[in-house]
């Protein structure tokens, strides 16, 4: 790596000066970004004040804050020598895992840890997709190793969406066939009642988010095509029934919605070479008063089954906006 030995201009502890060298000016500048505003969005997370000087970075502000900021600047290069970019997402992923793996500290008994070291990236059609924290590379690492995968949490943490980019990275290297997304269909609390149109006009409205997941993904044009040809299938739950649903990736969102029978059913849809992946948040359940959640029920069941993985998600992954983040924490607070 380009970048030059950390140096110490002053013996304090609080407000010594750090000096990071970069051999490559060019990408120095990409780093720093339009009008310095990466170092603008690192200075705003930390303590810190960074100055940009010539090929150097210095960095001022309290010793602890300089060496995550040393961290991220560290990371963030090495994209850029790498050839990829640095987005608003790309700093927040970074600071992510900085503060991720000091929290987890020496316990060997950390799982997450086996995932500290090497990247983790999703190549799709349409742009190449990172984890954001450690629950994540952790959740995108179980979905290429295991055949079922669990992905249970908060709203916002990228179960779904990681999901489909594994489902179409696969398809796209021929390790699956077609891909499958399926959520049962069941309003949030409301009953639209009758809904005009032929059955995909009724069922749209409950799978819109997959597609939406679908489009960051693949061209359009290449979308509608393998739709038609049934290569991509979206479909309601209900639909899954007297199915073998062999070499796809399957994945069953909003599955804290589905009730027992269901869950059953679908799971034992498996058939020869597929994966399947079963996303839910068990706080938001909309089963009608006394229905047992299927996906509580399977996580009991099956959790002690050693080729399946589960991965669990806590507000500290949500990706979305800070206030969404701070939204469900209160919500798990008054829970608690």
């Amino acid at each position: 790596m380009a970048i030059g030995a950390l140096t110490q201009d002053s013996e304090h502890e609080v407000n010594p000066e750090f000096l990071i060298e970069f051999s490559d000016n060019r990408l120095l500048i990409d780093l720093c970004g339009e009008y310095d505003r990466n170092l603008t969005a690192i200075e705003n997370k930390l303590s810190v004040h960074i100055q940009h000087r010539g090929n150097q970075l210095a960095i001022f502000g309290e010793a602890s804050d300089q060496k995550k900021a040393t961290e991220v600047l560290q990371a963030l290069y090495e994209r850029l020598e790498n050839g990829k970019t640095v987005e608003d997402g790309d700093i927040d992923r970074e600071f992510r895992m900085v503060r991720s793996e000091k929290d987890t500290g020496s316990d060997g008994g950390d799982q997450l840890k086996i995932f500290a070291g090497g990247s983790v990236e999703i190549k799709t059609r349409k742009k190449l997709i990172e984890p954001r924290t450690e629950a994540q590379k952790a959740y995108v690492r179980s979905l290429f190793a295991h055949e079922l995968v669990f992905g249970i949490g908060a709203a916002g943490t990228g179960k779904t969406y990681l999901a489909v980019a594994v489902g179409v990275s696969m398809f796209i290297n021929g390790h699956v066939d077609k891909i499958i997304l399926s959520r049962p269909a069941v309003e949030a609390g409301e009953r639209l009642g009758f809904l005009p149109g032929a059955m995909k006009d009724k069922v749209d409205p409950y799978i819109q988010p997959l597609y939406d997941a679908l489009s960051d993904f693949l061209p359009s044009k290449q979308l509608a095509k393998l739709r038609e040809e049934k290569t991509i299938e979206i479909a309601p739950l209900a639909f899954m029934r007297g199915r073998t649903l062999a070499n796809a990736f399957v994945v069953l969102d909003e599955a804290q919605n589905a009730t027992t029978l269901q869950m059953k059913m679908f799971l034992t849809r498996m058939g020869e070479g597929s994966r399947m992946v079963i996303t839910g948040d068990c706080s938001q359940v909309d089963l009608p008063r006394g229905s047992q959640s299927g996906l509580a029920n399977a996580e009991r069941l099956l959790k002690g089954i050693p080729k399946i993985g589960f991965n669990y998600f806590t507000s500290n992954d949500v990706v979305r906006p800070p206030l969404v983040a701070a939204i469900i924490k209160a919500y798990e607070a008054d829970e608690a």
